[in-house]
C-alpha cells in the first residue's frame, strides 16, 4: 500500500444537529426529484443486515452505464427534479452544481457508484440528510473547496426495522422525526438530536449530541453494528467483534472517513416520560446565568440535560438568555435540581415553564416548526469552566451579534455533556471529548442570497475570542472549512483514524479538497 502522509479526514455532508440546531439550521426537506422514490419510514429500501461481500471487478465507466447499473436514480443537470435534488438544507448552497447525483437504493448501487468514480477518476461527495455546515455534501458549490463531484446520496435508505432483541436497524437517510415516531409507537427510544429533518447517518457518524445525551450517551455510543461499503466496493458488517477498527471509526470519526454507510443498528431503551422545561432571564443576568449553569448542567444528575443560549439580532428587541432542558426522572427530582440552579444565579426568571410529555411527543415538541434558513456556524469544545473574565467575553461576543448588519439572529449555544458520555474512555471511540463539559456552537442567521462573508467572520471571530478558554477543539458535526487541522475534531484519536482511513481507502477515492 502506498503511504500518503498528507492523508486528511473527510467530514461528509448530512451532519446532524443537537437542540442548538433548532436555532437556525434545522430545515424542512427539499422535495424529492420527480420520478425517484420518495423516502418512507416503512422503507422501500429496508436497512436489512447485508452479508459481507467482496468488491466486484469492472463496473460502469460512463454516466449512461452507471444509470443502467443501478436500481436507484442517477440525476444530471437538466434531469427532471434536478434543481430540488442538488440543493442542501442550507440555502446559502442553493447554487450547488455537482456533476451528477446518485440516489442509491441499496449497497449494490453504492458499489456501482464507487466503481464509476474509480474508473472515471470522478471525485465523490457523500450525502445523508443534507445538513452539511460547510456545503461539502453539495458536490461542488461556490464558496466551497469541493470539486464538481458525483454525489452519492443515501437519503432514500430510510427504513426503520425493529428487532426482537430491542435493537433497531435504520437506514442512514432516515430523518430523526420519522425515527422518533417509529420508535415511540413501539415504546422504545434512542438518544439523538432534535432537528426532525436531520439524517441519522451523518448525525451518528460524527458523534451525535442530543437532548438525551447525558442519560443515553452519544448516538454513536448506542450503535451495535454498521453496514458500510469501502471504496474498493467491498461490503462490511462491522461491530466490536467484526472488523472493530472500522466500527471504531464509525463511532464519531466523521461521515465518509472509511466508506459509505448503508445501515446502522442501535440498541434501544424503554421510552421514558420526558419533562421539558424552559427558563428565560433578563440580559443583565447573563454573566450570572452562565456562571451558575456551567457549575450545574455538566455535573447534574444524568437524567437532566440542558442548553444555554445567548442570542441577539434583528429578530430580537433585546438580547435573550434562555435555558432549555429535559428531565427523564420524577418531577420532584427535576424541581429540586432546577430550583437549585435558579437560586445559584441570584436572578429572578422572566419566565419559567415545564410540562411532562411522552417520549414521542417531547421529541416532536423540541423540533418546533422547522424552516429553511441561511446560516453560518462553527464550534468549540467546552473543556473547562470559564473564569469571570472569560464569561464577560462570551456575553459581549453574543451581544455583538446585533452589531452585524443583516444578522437576523446569532450568538452562542452551550450544550451540556457529562453524565454517561464520560463513562466511555477517550480512545474507546473516535469521539475524544469524553471529559468535556459541553459542546459550543456559534451561529449567525441571515437572509437568503446575502453575502455569507460577514456572518462567517462573526462566528469565527467568536470562536477565536474563546480560544484562550477552550483552545482549538471543535465538534465534527459542526464542522468549519476554516479548521484545517483534523486533530481539532479528533484530538489524540487522529493518528488512529488516519491509519484506518488509509487502510480502507489506499487509492484515495474519497480523498478530495473536502477532507480537513
Amino acid at each position: 500500500m502506498t503511504h500518503r502522509p498528507t492523508r486528511r479526514i473527510l467530514l461528509a455532508g448530512g451532519v446532524g444537529l443537537g437542540l442548538a440546531g433548532v436555532l437556525a439550521a434545522c430545515t424542512r426537506p427539499s422535495p424529492a426529484p420527480s420520478g425517484s422514490p420518495r423516502p418512507t419510514s416503512s422503507g422501500s429500501a429496508q436497512p436489512t443486515r447485508t452479508p459481507s461481500s467482496t468488491p466486484t471487478p469492472g463496473g460502469p465507466d460512463s454516466w449512461d452505464a452507471l444509470a443502467a447499473a443501478v436500481s436507484g436514480t442517477v440525476l444530471r443537470s437538466g434531469s427532471n427534479g434536478w434543481d430540488s435534488a442538488r440543493v442542501l438544507e442550507n440555502p446559502r448552497y442553493d447554487d450547488a452544481d455537482p456533476q451528477g447525483i446518485l440516489r442509491v437504493a441499496g449497497a449494490p448501487d453504492v458499489q456501482a457508484g464507487l466503481a464509476f468514480a474509480r474508473n472515471t477518476r470522478t471525485p465523490v461527495a457523500l450525502r445523508a440528510g443534507g445538513h452539511s455546515y460547510t456545503g461539502w455534501s453539495a458536490g461542488g458549490a461556490p464558496g466551497t473547496d469541493v470539486p464538481r463531484s458525483l454525489v452519492i446520496s443515501t437519503q432514500d435508505l430510510d427504513g426503520i426495522e425493529l428487532h426482537d432483541d430491542d435493537t433497531v436497524t435504520i437506514g442512514p437517510g432516515a430523518q430523526l422525526g420519522d425515527v422518533y415516531a417509529a420508535l415511540a409507537k413501539a415504546g422504545r427510544a434512542i438518544g439523538a438530536g432534535s432537528c426532525p429533518t436531520v439524517g441519522i447517518g451523518g448525525l451518528t457518524l460524527g458523534g451525535g449530541v442530543g437532548v438525551l445525551v447525558r442519560s443515553f450517551g452519544l448516538t454513536c455510543d448506542q450503535l451495535t453494528g454498521v453496514t458500510l461499503v469501502t471504496p474498493d466496493g467491498a461490503v462490511h458488517e462491522v461491530s466490536t467483534s467484526s472488523e472493530p477498527d472500522l466500527f471504531w471509526a464509525c463511532r464519531g470519526g466523521g461521515g465518509g472517513t472509511v466508506g459509505v454507510v448503508t445501515a446502522l443498528t442501535y440498541r434501544t431503551q424503554a421510552a421514558p416520560p420526558v419533562l421539558l422545561f424552559s427558563i428565560t432571564f433578563a440580559w443583565s443576568a447573563a454573566a450570572a446565568v452562565v456562571r451558575a449553569w456551567q457549575d450545574w448542567a455538566p455535573t447534574a444528575d444524568p437524567k437532566l440535560w440542558s442548553t444555554l443560549k445567548l442570542l441577539n439580532g434583528s429578530r430580537h428587541t433585546a438580547p435573550t438568555v434562555t435555558v432549555t432542558g429535559v428531565w427523564t426522572g420524577s418531577k420532584t427530582g427535576a424541581d429540586t435540581s432546577v430550583d437549585g440552579f435558579i437560586a445559584a444565579t441570584g436572578a429572578k426568571p422572566l419566565a419559567h415553564t415545564g410540562r411532562v410529555l411522552t417520549y414521542g411527543a417531547a421529541m416532536s415538541a423540541l423540533a418546533g416548526k422547522p424552516q429553511r434558513v441561511s446560516e453560518a456556524a462553527t464550534s468549540s469544545i467546552g473543556s473547562a469552566k470559564l473564569t469571570d473574565v472569560q464569561i464577560n467575553v462570551l456575553v459581549a461576543q453574543a451581544a455583538a451579534a446585533g452589531d452585524v448588519d443583516g444578522n437576523l439572529e446569532g450568538g452562542v449555544a452551550l450544550d451540556a455533556l457529562g453524565g454517561v458520555v464520560a463513562d466511555v474512555g477517550r480512545t474507546d471511540s473516535a469521539f475524544p471529548w469524553r471529559s468535556a463539559l459541553m459542546t459550543v456552537q456559534y451561529t449567525a442567521v441571515f437572509a437568503d442570497g446575502a453575502d455569507p462573508a460577514p456572518f462567517d467572520a462573526y462566528v469565527r471571530g467568536f470562536r477565536r475570542a474563546m480560544r484562550p478558554a477552550w483552545g482549538d477543539a471543535a465538534y465534527a458535526n459542526y464542522c468549519d472549512a476554516a479548521i484545517t487541522d483534523p486533530s481539532a475534531y479528533f484530538g489524540d484519536n487522529t493518528s488512529r483514524l488516519h491509519r484506518i482511513a488509509e487502510q480502507a481507502d489506499p487509492t484515495g477515492v474519497l480523498d478530495q479538497p473536502n477532507w480537513v
